[in-house]
């Protein structure tokens, strides 16, 4: 129980450090930003279908409901995203004539703010199944934390916002990945197989989150390296779980 919300304040730290690097220094690797994405989509992917997919189903030992709760996550991230907080997606802050607009800034933000919940919802989740896999989706969430930070740190600093608010945004994501994780323990307190489920759904929304943001921003990228590397994402994944597997005699 509390290595999911350590793993998840870890994770929330690592946002907050792409946050500042942006506010911080106005030029900031931006091609380590994409390659992080990539590598975190392809990694992200290869979690849910290898991982989160199957083990959802036999936790829940309920496949039609499994399932449906993937949906029902996939779903809510989709609404939460493009109907409640507008259209958004990483790398907006390219598009100054979007980003200035006010509410376009703070409904990008927002978005932003839904991911960061769901990932540490799926952290806490995975943690509370099997600690190895809880690792495995830390590192996933990981690897797209830093270019999170690096967004919406951005974003706001485009939409010509005062450092305090930028900076305060920046937090508030961190806060927002931590408040999912908690929702993932008060629910394990009132009843462990309600976990199944909440796991099914953490998995429907990384789906969302690898699928419609991060390979569509990707695909964005000239030349061929951003989306070679999100198959070497897939294969770290494969290497990180047959390890993982090894050293645990699972």
């Amino acid at each position: 129980m509390i290595l999911g919300v350590v793993l998840s304040i870890v994770a929330a730290l690592a946002q907050v450090s792409g946050g500042l690097l942006v506010l911080q220094n106005s030029h900031w690797p931006k091609k380590w930003e994409r390659t992080l994405l990539a590598l975190g989509a392809g990694f992200l992917l290869a979690l849910v279908f290898l991982e989160l997919i199957p083990t959802s189903i036999k936790l829940t030992d309920q496949s039609e409901y499994a399932l449906l709760a993937m949906l029902i996550g996939f779903s809510a991230l989709h609404f939460f995203e493009h109907i409640l907080a507008g259209h958004m997606h990483f790398g907006e802050e390219t598009h100054h004539e979007y980003v200035l607009a006010r509410s376009s800034v703070w409904g990008a933000v927002g978005g932003l703010a839904v991911h960061a919940f769901f990932d540490g919802m799926s952290i806490c989740a995975a943690t509370q199944v099997k600690p190895e896999l809880g690792m495995l989706v830390f590192i996933a969430v990981l690897l797209h934390k830093i270019p999170e930070g690096l967004t919406v740190a951005s974003i706001l600093k485009a939409g010509e916002h005062s450092h305090q608010t930028s900076l305060r945004a920046s937090l508030a994501l961190p806060l927002a990945t931590l408040a999912g994780a908690l929702i993932v323990l008060v629910f394990v307190s009132i009843n462990l197989h309600v976990i199944g489920f909440l796991f099914a759904f953490s998995a429907g929304s990384s789906v969302y989150v690898g699928a419609c943001d991060l390979i569509p921003e990707i695909n964005k990228s000239r030349g061929r390296s951003a989306p070679v590397v999100v198959f070497l994402g897939m294969l770290l994944f494969w290497l990180g779980a047959h390890l993982v597997s090894t050293f645990s005699g699972l």
